[in-house]
């Protein structure tokens, strides 16, 4: 399916995945609006030819001016912290733009809505791997961030069955690639772990997919999707010692050979929070990443293969080319792989 002339709208689209969702519609012929804050950095954005309208999801008349003539729109958009001095302020955040979203797409007239949640909705099975059948409550959650987004992932079906709301959700795992400016948490391990930074691990596992592979889910979503239905944008379960060792591999390192246990780091988080909340910084370690730490969090994509068509690449491949723009940002040092490739081709 191509979009040639259709008006899509993306939210969010400054940010990692945004962007990546925002560059698949293009290639597919589509016109792009964007919803950004004024604050936003643009990096992610320059030279694409779009439509960018400057508002804020918390803000209903600008959710709404945004989304005027628009065919189709991907809410990829959200309050994306595992901490804030304010916890709370995350579920706020992400409660009012779900509403108003629902209702900007209702009063448009807008055809689907891809609403981006997360695997963060579903519970974990430790070891085994979760998937759309699981969904996690308020209660069973670890941390405001994932509570966000079951208040918002529940807002959207309810707005599908009490008012035909034309949505489908995905619920991507842990894209990691090209682009994460920020970077997301999943970035700050692998910056911190090229950088040498990281000595030691705890025994935690999560799903790695390319980007690339979750906005190219997205689209499929988009035109194969049923409405209010859940689908698993993932790819490959890894443990984070496997995740190390890898990012150790591609930078001519030693990966690090110590797991530590979770226990008497807990203290240590603590400070570390107390302590950013004065300085205004985002810890590095928290209370809840250490709890979210103690589970494997193995996903499964059956559904969206099954029913979207969907596919992933190797997570190495995703490692690979995060890495790559890292270094091309000079945030890491260039990858020894990358080296030893130029070296060849010279």
């Amino acid at each position: 399916m191509t979009y040639r002339d259709d008006l899509i709208l993306v939210t969010g689209a400054s940010g990692f995945l945004g962007s990546a969702v925002v560059r698949a519609l293009l290639a597919r012929g589509a016109r792009c609006r964007v919803l950004v804050r004024s604050a936003s950095p643009r990096e992610n954005l320059a030279g694409l030819g779009l439509d960018i309208v400057e508002g804020d999801l918390r803000d209903g008349a600008s959710v709404r001016r945004a989304m005027e003539g628009v065919r189709f729109a991907f809410n990829v958009a959200a309050d994306y912290r595992l901490w804030a001095p304010d916890p709370e302020e995350i579920v706020r955040n992400n409660r009012l733009a779900a509403d108003n979203v629902i209702e900007a797409a209702l009063a448009c007239g807008i055809e689907r809505l891809v609403h981006t949640s997360s695997v963060a909705t579903l519970l974990p099975l430790d070891g085994r791997p979760s998937d759309e059948d699981h969904p996690a409550t308020e209660q069973t959650v670890v941390g405001a961030y994932k509570r966000s987004k079951v208040v918002a992932e529940r807002l959207i079906e309810q707005a599908v069955v009490s008012r035909a709301l034309p949505a489908v959700i995905v619920n991507p795992s842990t894209p990691i690639g090209p682009r994460d400016l920020r970077p997301t948490p999943t970035g700050r391990v692998i910056v911190e772990a090229a950088n040498g930074r990281m000595p030691a691990y705890v025994d935690s596992g999560l799903n790695l997919v390319h980007v690339e592979d979750v906005a190219a889910g997205h689209l499929a979503a988009l035109e194969k999707g049923v409405n209010g239905r859940r689908y698993v944008l993932g790819g490959q379960d890894v443990t984070l010692a496997e995740m190390l060792r890898e990012i150790a591999r591609l930078m001519g390192r030693r990966p690090p050979r110590v797991a530590l246990p979770r226990g008497p780091l807990f203290p240590m988080a603590w400070v570390n929070e107390k302590l950013c909340a004065l300085t205004g910084r985002e810890p590095f370690l928290t209370v809840d990443s250490l709890r979210m730490a103690g589970h494997h969090m193995y996903y499964s994509s059956a559904r969206a293969q099954a029913e979207l068509g969907y596919s992933y690449r190797p997570w190495q491949a995703a490692i690979a080319d995060a890495l790559a723009d890292f270094a091309a940002r000079g945030v890491v040092p260039a990858p020894v792989s990358a080296l030893l490739a130029q070296q060849v081709s010279a």
